[in-house]
């Protein structure tokens, strides 16, 4: 028996009617691995997370703080899947909130929640698909460096930076771009349905806009914050709960006493890369 009927049973008013409590998962930062220091959001990292919002005792909604500019479409889809899996097998209405932004994946994971608010200035949107990439091979032909590469497969290195671009390979990638976007696409007509306002074609042109510009196209449901939404729907004795992984007691892994030279620099180079990368992410945005 749940901990909840127990103290319902005592002969105390705070104990047999409680106030509502909401369990709150934050989603912060990119969405798939972005180096050793800068862990990015993942469905093996949050699953236990999740587990414990929606199966908390007593718990009446779950509330999503999203602040993410996006990343793995897979890692987007696998955590978006396994919310609204557990939101309904155990019955539990989910609110997401953007914070500073939700865009491209951010918002394919605020598409889980039944409803969606932001601020005025959130940034919201962003339903395309992007690759970057460097072409080097003319830098290194200016340093005369030969480029060697061999492979078993006549396309196995495609889009190689070091190699010039073949037109057959953007064509390659623009195909499996087109099935991601498709596949976005179809989430947000499926989550948002007649409450999109305007031409689909600017709405899935990856432009992003203000949380105001936003909710006038459908895309959010209303304009506030978790606190001042969740006390106006369920009360002002609304408790929050904040859910969260584990705390783990070792040290992470960079830098360590044992490691060889080698090793401390490739850790150092992984982690200014993944900075790197997670700061032109949030770049895009003007963040």
């Amino acid at each position: 028996m749940k901990l909840r009927s127990l103290l319902a049973r005592l002969p105390i008013e705070r104990f047999r009617n409680p106030p509502p409590l909401v369990a709150v998962v934050t989603l912060g930062g990119v969405i798939g691995g972005v180096g050793p220091l800068r862990r990015g959001l993942s469905l093996a990292g949050l699953a236990r997370t999740l587990d414990r919002a929606f199966t908390l005792d007593g718990v009446d909604a779950v509330a999503l703080a999203i602040n993410s500019p996006g990343g793995s479409a897979v890692q987007s889809a696998l955590i978006h899947k396994r919310i609204r899996a557990l939101a309904d097998e155990h019955g539990v209405p989910v609110v997401a909130f953007v914070e500073d932004v939700a865009a491209s994946g951010g918002y394919w994971l605020a598409l889980a929640a039944d409803e969606i608010h932001a601020d005025d200035a959130s940034i919201v949107g962003s339903i395309g698909v992007v690759a970057a990439s460097f072409g080097l091979d003319k830098a290194i032909e200016r340093l005369g460096i030969e480029r060697r590469l061999h492979t078993a497969g006549a396309r196995k290195a495609m889009l190689d930076p070091f190699r010039p671009e073949d037109p057959a390979d953007v064509a390659h990638l623009a195909e499996l771009q087109g099935d991601i976007h498709e596949a976005f696409k179809e989430l947000v007509r499926a989550r948002r349905g007649k409450r999109l306002v305007g031409d689909q074609d600017e709405l899935f042109s990856g432009a992003f806009w203000t949380g105001r510009r936003a909710l006038q196209h459908g895309l959010i449901d209303g304009i506030g914050e978790l606190r001042g939404v969740m006390r106006a729907r369920f009360g002002e004795a609304v408790r929050f709960k904040h859910i969260g992984e584990p705390r783990k007691w070792w040290p992470p892994r960079l830098g360590r006493s044992g490691d060889t030279p080698a090793a401390a620099s490739a850790d150092w180079a992984g982690a200014v890369i993944g900075a790197i990368e997670d700061r032109l992410w949030w770049s895009r945005y003007g963040l």
